[in-house]
């Protein structure tokens, strides 16, 4: 009987030692399997490559602006792996030795004229994650001449706010906003990140003219010397969207919103109220945009110091997406620096280059189909919408994410920089490129 038992206990030892020896190979299979099936995205231009070789920098950027098929197959098998992007532990690690980050990342190689060292640009981020990705947003967008002020969320990770704050110390024109926000979607606190922002901006030592917002999904269409010839043009005029509100839109102001817990992505958002709200004050017409803007130092200074605008800003508190009425009415407020008169007609998006957003009911109509994938109705653009979006006009684009399509962000920043490269280059006779 004992013996029986003996050789019972070792045959069952014997299964346990095969069933773990199998799990282990298999896992090592997925692992080879997975490892085998990703791509791994780093900064573009960094000469240091912590992971493994990119297939992206197999990918021929003047091949995809020609809509070369070959080429534009590549960047779709691309899009068929697990695509692993730099984590934000990484960023800090990456950002740790300034001197060495900047190096690499080219930084000191910006070159501009003088026609843009005397024209700075001032820009608001309000971003809450993906520090590799707003890192790249900064790097297209930098120059030493203008001045970037970055607003995090109260909510962000501890290692997405250290990525951030490791940008702020490596130079001496990008800094965090003095006062955080809790933002929450469609909340006054996403028009307040923006405002806070502003404020800094207005008290940096750094005369810039016009300032530009932008979000972590943003992207420049547009080299820093093209954005300031086109600013030039504004000739002193702010450039955004203001419409005349529909039926549906108008609820969003006439009734109080409260924010409640809700079950589902944002966790929380304002909510719709039976109370209906008084007038707004000193009888604003409203009109309604987005959160995008394109505005002048004088304009920015009369929403921070006039009566009439701290008075409209209280009324909107407690309103639906208050940043989406806010600057679109306060931008026709006669007698506002750069006004756009009440009696002109609708700014739309069209007609306001600040950012360009493809919705998917507009695809076939106004805009080309999408060539990425939808989240919420709007296009992630994918790389065969390159040479479009470079050629349609408007400034910036929303929405870019690299887990949906690396190539177009990469291919992207590799144009805007060759751009760059040759404006300067041909300027170099009338004065001195210099970074």
């Amino acid at each position: 009987m004992n013996k029986r038992c003996a050789v019972l206990h070792w045959l069952r030892c014997k299964f346990y030692v095969f069933v773990v020896l199998l799990f282990v190979v298999l896992k090592l299979v997925y692992i080879k399997i997975t490892m085998d099936n990703s791509i791994y995205i780093e900064p573009y231009g960094a000469t240091h490559r912590s992971l493994s070789a990119q297939p992206l920098n197999d990918i021929n950027c003047t091949a995809i602006y020609e809509l070369d098929p070959v080429e534009i197959g590549k960047s779709l098998e691309l899009r068929r792996k697990n695509i692993v992007e730099v984590g934000d532990g990484s960023i800090i690690s990456f950002t740790a030795d300034c001197k060495n980050y900047i190096e690499q990342r080219g930084y000191n190689e910006v070159i501009i004229t003088d026609e843009e060292c005397s024209f700075p640009i001032a820009y608001s981020l309000v971003v809450h994650k993906n520090s590799a990705m707003v890192e790249r947003i900064l790097r297209a967008i930098y120059t030493p001449n203008n001045i970037y002020c970055i607003h995090y969320d109260q909510k962000s990770s501890k290692d997405f706010i250290a990525a951030i704050k490791n940008l702020e110390k490596c130079f001496p024109n990008v800094f965090v906003a003095s006062k955080i926000e809790s933002v929450q979607y469609a909340h006054i606190t996403r028009l307040n990140a923006d405002l806070n922002c502003l404020s800094d901006l207005l008290s940096s030592e750094v005369k810039w003219k016009y300032v530009i917002n932008l979000c972590g999904q943003d992207f420049p269409l547009k080299s820093n010397y093209e954005l300031v010839a086109e600013l030039k043009k504004l000739n002193g005029t702010n450039m955004l969207e203001s419409s005349r509100p529909s039926e549906l839109k108008k609820q969003r102001f006439q009734f109080q919103y409260e924010l409640k817990d809700v079950s589902y992505e944002y966790h929380k958002m304002p909510v719709k109220t039976s109370i209906a709200k008084d007038p707004p004050p000193h009888d604003i017409e409203m009109f309604v945009g987005s959160a995008y803007f394109v505005l002048t130092r004088d304009f920015v200074s009369y929403i921070m110091t006039n009566q009439l605008a701290k008075d409209f800003l209280q009324w909107t508190a407690d309103t639906y997406s208050p940043d989406e009425h806010f600057w679109a009415t306060m931008a026709r407020v006669p007698g506002v620096p750069g006004e756009i008169g009440r009696s002109e007609p609708d700014v739309t998006d069209l007609k306001s280059r600040t950012r360009l957003v493809k919705w998917n009911y507009l695809e076939g109509h106004l805009y080309p189909q999408c060539t990425g994938m939808h989240r919420r109705s709007v296009c992630i653009y994918g790389a065969a919408e390159l040479r479009w979006l470079l050629e349609d006009g408007h400034w910036f684009a929303n929405k870019f994410d690299t887990k949906i399509d690396p190539v177009i962000i990469k291919c992207l920043e590799e144009k805007l920089e060759e751009k760059q490269h040759q404006q300067c280059l041909r300027r170099v006779a009338l004065g001195p490129c210099f970074g």
